[in-house]
């Protein structure tokens, strides 16, 4: 079955960097948007940024612009996300998810798998 996992999260102190990872397996994602959701204790999971493997058209969430990057390995299939300049505002679960639906990329209820997410905080 479609599998996806992510790692790479921990702890660090404000203005440090993490990387993470996402890897899919069990299915074709050629033709699939990869997201990054995250979602904070008592808040809503909210769009961090996507990109569209076939194209490979990306969009940055206005709170993580200039300081987040997404890449992807299409061979792979996997999808990391760069981390930098980290804010304690960024703290939460990061949960890496697989999508067909193009014009609702925004939105975490079109996605059609999820990772198990990966604890990223940071300190002040």
């Amino acid at each position: 079955q479609v599998q996806l996992v992510e790692s790479g999260g921990g702890a660090v102190q404000a203005g440090g960097s993490l990387r993470l990872s996402c890897a899919a397996s069990g299915g074709t994602f050629s033709s699939y948007i990869m997201g990054w959701f995250r979602q904070a204790p008592g808040k809503e999971r909210e769009f961090v940024v996507s990109i569209r493997l076939s194209t490979g058209s990306r969009d940055y969430a206005d709170s993580v612009k200039g300081r987040f990057t997404i890449s992807r390995d299409n061979a792979k299939n996997t999808v990391d996300l760069q981390m930098n300049s980290l804010k304690p505002e960024d703290t939460a679960v990061y949960y890496c998810a697989a999508g067909r639906s193009y014009f609702r990329r925004y939105n975490s209820g079109s996605y059609d798998y999820w990772g198990q997410g990966t604890q990223v905080t940071v300190s002040s």
